[in-house]
């Protein structure tokens, strides 16, 4: 019988993140790793968080910062001579593990080329296989050792690919209390607490804002037109975010009804909130676990869309994470939150999707009881954070590599 070697107390881990969800989960994951190899040096790309943990960036996060088909091959050049030269490093300095953080299109290609030389490669959070093409699955295999999944319904569908898939819980669920507090985010924001709020998200991106922007604060000063008292919060989810709102509010009106432009606090807004509009991503899983009703619009670049649809790349006829969650979890093939997407996506039915959730509290607290199942399930019956799981996967993994 194979003796294991003694765990090394200072591995070399890289990895890589991109934007700056996957920049969080690289600092949690980070913290948690050290604390099982307090000597541990990491080295990759990440963003300021990873960094305040002693990581060592080798580039900018940001240069990993696309979204959809059209960005991608605008600046496919410039990713390809960073892969390339990402792997080269690597591929020299030898680390015990590969850890990719989402950003898939970038990420898949690294720790594939890594894995076929023989490093031992983690993928972090799984591209959305359940909306995507399934096959999709084995490519990732090709990719990764081990896949870190978010969601409790993935693991089930790598397993049909023979491909090694762990549910390790969403951060976001350990972060948000299951009884969500109204009235402490009210108070925070200097809300009234009678008031009737609004809290609208419309992207946190630029190209989203350029998209969608306008059409969401439109919608907003619909619903606060035809709802005397409306009170409409807007967070933005960085400066530059920031100052684009704040130029396409200034045409807008200056009085009490004029939307209260934020920096940052977007959790807080959701929990302030009777009713959140918002553009479908990650933002669309943080309002449903802070338990608040929602109106999901987007849009994507028109060759984004064009490029999906010809190649019938979508399998799913639902694209809020709320409405896959509660399909996966039994809750019933009913859209539980409204989705107005692409042609859809206008401020008329925004307004009327918002206008309906708001006068109907019994629908309200329906959605409500369901969120909170959809907690739940994300939490799951694991111990611990998210980020301890996943470090302890990746661990796992390394010893296993050990012994062999």
């Amino acid at each position: 019988m194979q003796m294991a070697e003694p765990r090394p107390q200072a591995p070399l881990i890289a990895i890589i993140a991109g934007e700056d969800s996957g920049d969080q989960l690289g600092a949690d994951l980070i913290v948690a790793l050290r604390e099982r190899y307090p000597q541990a040096r990491f080295i990759g790309i990440g963003g300021a968080r990873m960094q305040a943990q002693g990581f060592e960036s080798w580039y900018d996060i940001h240069e990993l910062s696309l979204f959809g088909f059209s960005e991608v091959i605008r600046h496919l050049p410039r990713l390809l001579k960073l892969r390339n030269a990402l792997v080269a490093r690597l591929l020299k300095v030898h680390p015990a593990v590969v850890i990719g953080i989402d950003a898939p299109d970038f990420n898949l290609g690294v720790e594939q080329r890594l894995k076929q030389a023989g490093l031992l490669t983690v993928h972090y959070v799984s591209p959305s296989v359940w909306a995507w093409r399934e096959k999709r699955a084995e490519k990732i295999g090709r990719s990764a050792n081990r896949v870190l999944c978010l969601f409790p319904m993935e693991p089930s569908i790598y397993a049909k690919h023979g491909i090694d898939a762990r549910f390790v819980g969403h951060p976001l669920a350990d972060r948000f209390a299951l009884v969500s507090d109204r009235v402490g985010a009210r108070d925070l924001l200097q809300l009234p607490q009678q008031a009737p709020i609004l809290a609208v998200l419309p992207g946190s991106r630029l190209s989203e804002l350029a998209r969608m922007g306008q059409t969401f604060i439109d919608a907003a000063m619909r619903v606060a037109a035809a709802l005397p008292g409306l009170r409409i919060v807007i967070p933005a989810a960085n400066p530059q975010i920031h100052a684009r709102l704040k130029a396409m509010l200034a045409k807008g009106p200056r009085d009490e009804a004029a939307p209260l432009l934020l920096e940052g606090h977007a959790h807080e807004a959701m929990l302030a909130a009777d009713v959140v509009l918002l553009a479908s991503g990650t933002a669309t899983l943080e309002a449903m676990l802070a338990k608040r009703p929602m109106v999901v619009g987007y849009r994507v670049a028109p060759l984004s869309y064009r490029i999906a649809r010809a190649m019938k790349m979508l399998k799913t006829d639902v694209y809020a994470l709320p409405n896959i969650l509660a399909r996966a979890s039994g809750l019933g093939d009913d859209l539980l939150v409204p989705e107005l997407m692409q042609d859809d996506c206008t401020a008329e039915k925004l307004a009327a999707a918002t206008l309906a959730l708001f006068s109907d509290s019994e629908r309200r607290g329906h959605i409500v009881a369901a969120f909170e199942h959809l907690h739940l399930a994300l939490r799951g019956d694991l111990e611990g954070h998210a980020g301890g799981r996943a470090a302890a996967a990746v661990a796992e993994l390394m010893d296993e590599r050990n012994v062999g």
